[in-house]
């Protein structure tokens, strides 16, 4: 399996804008669509967004389109969220994810093969 570190979060005001990353380790990072998920205090863990296994292909939930981008350099093993006019509900650990299975595309946390630990995005004034 690969292993997944991300960085990038922080505390942030509402507006603002933070950039994800997640470092994958290995030489297959390209065999694995990706996604990022958060969870909230109290919630479930949710999709956020994801990525095919090229990068041509791209989903996100209704919740963050046009606020967030998901890409990724299978060059450098990373993925990214850039996270733009952000909310006081954006506020959650956010986790990258990746899947090698077919197809690409999944909202099922389940579904993800491999984690990283997680980087809290704190959205407030």
């Amino acid at each position: 399996q690969v292993q997944l570190v991300e960085s990038g979060g922080g505390l942030v005001q509402p507006g603002g804008s933070l950039r994800l990353s997640c470092a994958a380790s290995g030489r297959t990072f390209s065999s694995y669509a990706m996604g990022w998920f958060r969870q909230a205090p109290g919630k479930d863990r949710e999709v956020v967004a994801a990525i095919s296994r090229s990068g041509g292909s791209t989903y996100y939930a209704d919740s963050v389109k046009g606020r967030f981008t998901i890409s990724r350099d299978n060059a450098k093993n990373t993925v990214y969220l850039q996270m733009n006019s952000l909310k006081p509900e954006d506020t959650a650990i956010y986790y990258c994810a990746a899947r090698v299975r077919l197809p690409w595309q999944s909202t099922d946390p389940d579904d993800f093969d491999s984690w990283g630990q997680g980087t809290q995005v704190t959205v407030s004034s």
